[in-house]
């Protein structure tokens, strides 16, 4: 597993053996940053300079490959301690300590938020349908941004809504994996319908 684009691109991620952690795929971690890259949410330079949070982190690999796309925060939250032990490690192999923060927690139980994010990455386990809790949780504890964009990685078949006040904007297929992009419920213009 390597970092896909950016000022890390083709370096090494480690991933704890014998755990059951399933790190986003590099042609995944590609497919979604091309998606953001490529204008519809913003273009690449949304990325740049932006806070994200790399919810159910694992190994780290969304976060640290926004990072390197020219993020400048990044808050990893885990639970696994030995996830954590290669977390950290591939933080400080990218030299990225100043720029990350892991927070050792529950994404269901989230500490209030310090700032909000403009991005936030979800891979939860496949099949156990946290996706839309984990939202609604880091919605209540503040980190989510007005224009939040949310990357939700699910089981192929799984079958997600948005929570209230959110909306699917976006779905493909990756593999065993579908890659969800959600929004804010955007309100119509002022004067349309009238």
């Amino acid at each position: 597993m390597r970092i896909v684009s950016g000022r890390h691109k083709g370096r090494r991620l480690e991933a704890p053996s014998g755990q059951n952690v399933r790190p986003t795929s590099d042609r995944t971690r590609e497919t979604i940053f091309n998606i953001i890259g490529g204008g519809r949410y913003g273009g690449r330079e949304r990325i740049v300079g932006a806070r994200v949070l790399d919810g159910f982190a694992g190994t780290g690999a969304l976060g640290l490959e926004a990072l390197s796309r020219g993020a400048k925060h990044a808050v990893f939250m885990e639970n696994a301690r030995r996830a954590i032990g290669s977390l950290r490690r591939n933080i400080e192999a990218l030299d990225e300590e100043g720029n990350a923060q892991i927070l050792t927690c529950d994404v269901l139980r989230p500490p209030p938020a310090q700032a909000p994010v403009d991005f936030l990455f979800l891979d939860p386990p496949y099949g156990r349908a946290t996706g839309a809790p984990a939202i609604e949780a880091l919605e209540s504890a503040g980190w989510l941004a007005d224009n939040i964009l949310i990357v939700l990685e699910v089981g192929a078949n799984e079958d997600i809504d948005a929570p209230e006040g959110f909306e699917i904007l976006d779905e493909r297929a990756s593999g065993a994996a579908r890659v969800i992009f959600i929004g804010r419920v955007q309100s119509p213009a002022a004067g349309e319908g009238d």
